[in-house]
């Protein structure tokens, strides 16, 4: 199947089989190329301010000029990044990478356990953290390599006038807090270097490491997948290629309420649009609906990413209506299966397709996507990227018969080099002939279509029979009283798993346990039925959005 490529035949026009890469080329041409093509246009927005392409580039120089600075911090050297979705961020990202450094993108929420492990295993000698999180850090700082702390707040680059009210607001208002961390720099220490004292490192190209991007940990301690330049930059070739009859360079306006440090809106946000010479917007808090919506409305926007829970909680939102869908080309979505109930209620209040696709950590992320001009939501992620091959594996690696589900196994240039420090875990994420094993169950049509039909660790085994999740899940939410729902498989002495589904129901709804069963017995087979229904007013999701199953099943 793997060297069929079936699904070539059904690219769209113009979109290459392969990618061509400079192996000499790295993000930072890729930015010098951007500002110097778009320097008059914006670049990220953020709380009412807008940095343009040739403020950008001279802040992130700033910034690298800061860190080359620093006594210790030579190239190779790793930066920790602990922000939300401020100016900041990209800032603090690229001058990373300008100054020879590798980033390992961290999650604001961590706990100090969580920021422990993170720190020691990337052995990140700086710290680059809002204030706000400030104090989790200082739980654990003597237990750290870290030498180097620069602490900002999230008003630090919106003006001399809007960004003091905002950390004020932040601080006092909203009653966030926050910490000093004893001998850190702060904001106004990067504002202060001269752009031109950046010293561009000698030979970075495609094959230096630009990022560790941390797994979630769903099977233990997280791992940091090594992300080189090239991978990244692929990447973004390959979307960028992918929707390139969609994309108008320097006029694109992308909406990003998923995190930057999250591996999906880094390349696929962040990073593609950058590129084009796109229009960033950067949502912090996308869960204030409120103030999201405003931002919506306040934006002639092109495109917009989201997951599965994102679209649904907007959906739910009476002003979401009255938010001008006419100029928007794309609505992505990836991090975990949309539900068909979603993508329905979404076309017909929007007038839009949500665009599904499919990725990881270790891909950079995007392994498939549905073609640009799909006009009906299929339940796809849509077909392998130009340079990707796809193999469904059984058990043993070997390739299973056409139609059959199978682990999905890829190669392609946006592969991880492997995991920092960890050369069993990298060894045994591969088959035997070099493809990587990403624990998903999936099935292809003849097209060469993939269908995910779920992790294979999440897949229940019910007397012997397979019980997938996602097929229990999207089921049961076509109930109109269901707002969102979750499956796990629990022990049983009989059957040795049974089926356990969590729903959560929308405002008002009633629903009973028989009722949930009679709806699902018209749509399932028997043994698919769930044996436990447990009632919940929320489930445990991700900083993303993702429903976390394993925290479930450990409840």
């Amino acid at each position: 199947m793997a060297e069929d490529r079936v699904w070539l035949k059904e690219y769209p026009p113009g979109v290459p089989a392969e990618i061509d890469l400079d192996p000499r080329d790295s993000l930072v041409g890729m930015l010098d190329r951007a500002c110097s093509r778009h320097a008059q246009k914006p670049a990220f927005s953020n709380m009412g301010r807008t940095l343009g392409y040739a403020e950008f580039d001279a802040l992130t120089r700033r910034f690298a000029a800061w860190l080359q600075s620093l006594p210790g911090v030579v190239p190779g050297e790793r930066v920790a990044i602990m922000l939300p979705n401020v100016l900041q961020y990209p800032v603090a990202l690229f001058g990373v990478w300008r100054a020879g450094l590798v980033v390992v993108n961290v999650n604001p929420l961590y706990t100090a356990n969580e920021l422990e492990h993170q720190l020691n295993n990337s052995g990140a000698r700086v710290l680059v953290v809002l204030r706000q999180r400030a104090a989790v850090y200082n739980e654990i700082a003597a237990r750290t390599p870290v030498q180097h702390v620069l602490v900002t707040g999230i008003g630090d680059l919106l003006g001399a006038l809007r960004g003091p009210l905002i950390n004020f607001a932040v601080r006092y208002l909203r009653r966030m807090g926050g910490a000093s961390v004893p001998g850190a720099a702060a904001w106004s220490d990067v504002m202060a270097r001269n752009p031109a004292d950046h010293r561009p490192p000698a030979a970075l190209a495609g094959n230096d490491l630009a990022c560790l991007q941390y797994t979630g940990g769903t099977t233990g301690r997280s791992r940091g997948a090594m992300l080189t330049h090239g991978n990244l930059l692929a990447n973004v070739r390959q979307i960028n290629s992918w929707f390139a009859d969609l994309n108008v360079p320097g006029e694109e306006i992308v909406i990003t309420p998923l995190p930057l440090y999250h591996v999906y809106a880094l390349t696929c946000n962040c990073l593609a649009y950058l590129e084009i010479g796109g229009h960033d917007v950067l949502i912090t808090d996308p869960r204030d609906m409120k103030r999201f919506i405003a931002e919506l409305r306040r934006w002639k926007f092109t495109a917009i990413s989201g997951v599965n829970t994102l679209y649904q909680a907007l959906l739910q939102q009476p002003d979401f209506a009255s938010v001008d869908f006419s100029p928007v080309r794309l609505v992505s979505a990836g991090g975990m299966a949309v539900m068909p109930a979603t993508a329905k209620c979404w076309r017909e209040l929007t007038g839009t397709t949500i665009h599904e696709g499919y990725g990881l950590s270790e891909t950079s992320p995007v392994v498939c996507s549905n073609p640009s001009r799909q006009h009906e939501f299929n339940g796809s992620i849509g077909l392998p990227l130009p340079g990707t091959r796809v193999s469904l594996r059984d058990d043993d690696g070997a390739v299973v018969a056409a139609g059959e589900p199978g682990e999905l196994c890829m190669q392609g240039p946006q592969l991880m080099r492997g995991y920092w420090n960890d050369p069993e875990a990298t060894a045994s994420a591969m088959t035997s002939d070099g493809f990587f094993r990403t624990g998903d169950i999936a099935k292809m049509d003849a097209r060469g279509y993939f269908y995910i039909v779920d992790r294979k660790k999440d897949m229940i085994d019910v007397a012997g029979l397979k019980v997938y999740p996602n097929e229990v899940e999207g089921e049961i939410t076509h109930h109109p009283a269901v707002l969102e729902a979750a499956c796990i498989g629990v022990p049983d002495e009989r059957t040795g798993e049974a089926v356990k589904l969590f729903v959560v129901l929308r405002p008002g709804a009633r629903l009973d346990r028989d009722e949930v069963r009679e709806f699902l017995r018209e749509r399932l087979a028997p043994y698919k039925i769930p044996r436990h229904v447990e009632f919940r007013p929320s489930l445990p999701k991700s900083n993303v959005g993702k429903i976390l199953r394993r925290e479930l099943r450990s409840a």
